[in-house]
């Protein structure tokens, strides 16, 4: 039996397993993907926020503005892309701008260094490009943009170095009591636990009711975004938000760890909680929005658009707590933004539940808090040859955007969480995350993980199930070593 079974390895799941991972009780964790952070955790605005927004006094608050320090340390300790940018919020009119002294008043009482009140002149002159039509502005300098996937993946891969057992494609069909815990059922077994810890995001009522009434409601909501080139990618240095409304903080304009310039999103709901399409509706109204802030953004150098869903919630908090019909059993539900900052913070929460649960688990004493990533294009000179002479495949090339060559690929299709699938590679080591989106070096990746995982090719998939890339041979002959 296990000592605790977390459910979803989004970011939030991934954060609960890292902290559960110190310690030595017997943890798993079960997610229907088959990959980690394949849900929302991949399709977000990749911004750590400052943590002025929340209602002081709220659990969002306290989580948002520790998550911020816990997520900048982990980043570091775990070579994730971190980039501290800061943020503006623009105000357009004296109300806007009251509602800028407002949400200062909150970041202040949150405890958020550094917060400082700016007139139109003074946001133009930290960032030019913004719209002369802007009257104030709030700088949050201790917000930052992350890479949110690896971000999840190397809390994730830390956790399973630890020992926590991660299983994918396991989705949790049923719940049952038993004696001294829980039973949970996946189409590949049963898996006992004394606690149940449920991070499933925006199906997290959905799963509760599978054991009791959750006592809440997930709403989803669907967000549209631009991805533009890294042309665009130094129009703003900031994070650049408008002001929020009752639908959230509306179509930002921001930097990525990676040089690009990612613009949105919308906020439309949805029925269906794995609607992720795409709408000409939605993405004009975000260039629209986009351009009342930015006005010279060019988006016909847009290289992706995709979109996400938000596990918005009937409270205006995070839902963190115990059933009170099933003791043993807790959420993480209602993570809507900030939970990609407050991951970290939400994670530690989760091992205060369980060990108020009564149970023993004491903290191990070696817990390795490391993980290597090697990004050949940054490395100088000396230490690209050092991997070379270690790997020859560290010398080939294979996606010419983002410089990414067949070792690393190599390492992360053989990786403590392997990537198994195109974009899983793409998600690790961003091969295809450049201006051809994968048109190059798509086949030879899919030809590199044909080889290494010992499939044919026409096995290889694209993302989730079902997601084949080529289903026949129209010629043989050519390449070389599989690709």
């Amino acid at each position: 039996m296990y000592d605790c079974i977390i459910i979803g390895c989004g970011v939030t799941g991934a954060a609960a397993a890292y902290c559960l991972a110190r310690d030595e009780g017997r943890v798993a964790v079960l997610e229907q993907s088959n990959d980690v952070a394949n849900g929302t955790t991949k399709a977000n605005s990749a911004i750590l926020h400052a943590g002025y927004d929340p209602e002081p006094g709220t659990k969002m608050a306290r989580l948002n503005v520790e998550g911020s320090k816990l997520a900048a340390e982990i980043c570091q300790k775990l070579n994730v892309p971190y980039r501290r940018t800061g943020s503006l919020v623009l105000a357009f009119s004296d109300k806007e701008c009251r509602t800028l002294d407002e949400l200062y008043r909150r970041g202040v009482a949150n405890g958020v260094p550094d917060l400082a009140l700016l007139s139109g002149e003074g946001a133009r002159a930290l960032e030019p490009e913004v719209s002369d039509q802007v009257q104030g502005a709030l700088y949050a300098p201790t917000a930052a943009v992350v890479n949110p996937w690896e971000y999840a993946l190397a809390m994730a891969e830390v956790a399973v170095k630890n020992g926590v057992e991660l299983y994918l494609e396991h989705p949790v069909t049923s719940i049952r009591k038993i004696d001294g815990g829980y039973s949970l059922t996946t189409p590949q077994g049963e898996f006992e636990t004394k606690t149940v810890i449920n991070a499933a995001g925006v199906h997290a009522d959905q799963l509760e009711q599978l054991i009791a009434q959750p006592g809440y409601t997930i709403h989803a909501v669907r967000g549209e975004y631009w991805l533009l080139d890294k042309s665009e990618g130094d129009r703003v240095r900031h994070v650049i938000f408008q002001c929020p409304n009752e639908k959230g903080k509306g179509v930002l304009v921001a930097p990525t760890v990676h040089g690009n310039l990612i613009v949105g999103p919308n906020a439309e709901s949805v029925e269906n909680r794995d609607d992720v399409s795409c709408s000409t509706q939605g993405l004009s109204f975000v260039r629209d929005k986009a351009r009342l802030s930015v006005p010279n953004v060019r988006f016909g150098e847009n290289i992706r658009n995709f979109a996400g869903v938000r596990a918005n919630s009937d409270s205006d908090d995070f839902l963190i707590g115990e059933n009170p019909q099933a003791p043993g059993f807790f959420h993480l539900a209602g993570i809507k933004s900030p939970g990609l900052t407050a991951a970290p913070a939400i994670g530690l929460e989760a091992v205060r539940l369980v060990q108020e649960k009564g149970l023993a688990i004491k903290e191990k004493d070696f817990f390795d808090d490391s993980r290597e990533h090697v990004v050949f294009r940054e490395l100088d000179p000396e230490e690209k040859n050092r991997w070379i002479q270690k790997d020859p495949r560290y010398g080939r090339g294979i996606c010419r955007c983002e410089t990414v060559t067949e070792g690393e690929i190599v390492a992360a299709i053989h990786g403590v969480i392997p990537a198994t699938t195109v974009n899983g590679v793409k998600r690790r080591c961003n091969a295809g995350m450049g201006r051809c989106q994968g048109g190059f070096c798509g086949p030879r990746v899919q030809a590199i993980l044909a080889r290494e995982l010992g499939v044919d090719p026409t096995q290889v998939l694209m993302d989730g199930p079902g997601t084949v890339v080529l289903t026949g041979e129209t010629k043989t002959g050519g390449g070389r070593d599989g690709i």
